[in-house]
């Protein structure tokens, strides 16, 4: 077995290349079989190299699966983020609906990697969900002058699920139009928003 790489020195190119390929053969796993069945010996076949030279890489199945994790939330959320910022705050709740739906729907296996964290408990429910979704109901109901409406939680709540339920439906169905789905969900919640 290889010598497993250790921390105190950078990264080389070919070390980044590797370690990117084996994210990204560690998202497609889990995607096509699950959490559960993503062994290391199935990420290493997949990746056509051996457990030891994965090892290399990563301490365990649970570190190179918490570092696809953590690359598939990063890119959705520089992404959303980038929506969310190229608007006004009176429009960030519709940027951010439409590119959350639109980029799980053009990246199924990202969606999918998320709904394993999820389904395994790796990653938060609760107010870590709603909350910035929240922030940004509030901050369009002000940028428009209105006062104290909804309650933004309530709202934030049922927009994530929403936004849950038409991933799961495109992820059964491919030819589920997820940006028509997007453009209802805006409508609903702008009605409920700026009433």
């Amino acid at each position: 077995m290889a010598a497993r790489r250790t921390e105190d020195k950078p990264l080389s190119f070919i070390e980044r290349a590797r370690r990117e390929q084996l994210i990204e053969v560690t998202i497609d796993v889990v995607a096509e079989h699950g959490y559960a069945a993503a062994s290391l010996a199935r990420i290493a076949q997949a990746a056509g190299i051996s457990k030891g030279a994965v090892l290399y890489h990563f301490a365990s199945k649970d570190a190179v699966v918490a570092a696809a994790r953590a690359h598939v939330l990063d890119a959705l959320v520089a992404d959303v983020g980038a929506a969310v910022e190229a608007v006004p705050p009176d429009q960030a709740p519709g940027a951010y609906v439409r590119r959350m739906l639109g980029h799980l729907a053009e990246r199924p296996n990202h969606a999918r990697m998320i709904v394993e964290a999820v389904l395994h408990g790796e990653e938060p429910g609760g107010e870590e969900r709603w909350k910035p979704l929240a922030g940004l109901l509030g901050a369009a109901r002000e940028a428009r002058g209105l006062g104290p409406g909804p309650d933004v939680r309530t709202l934030a709540i049922a927009t994530g699920g929403a936004i849950d339920a038409i991933i799961a439906e495109r992820l059964r169905d491919a030819a589920y139009d997820a940006a028509a789905a997007a453009e209802t969900v805006v409508t609903m919640l702008e009605s409920a928003l700026f009433a």
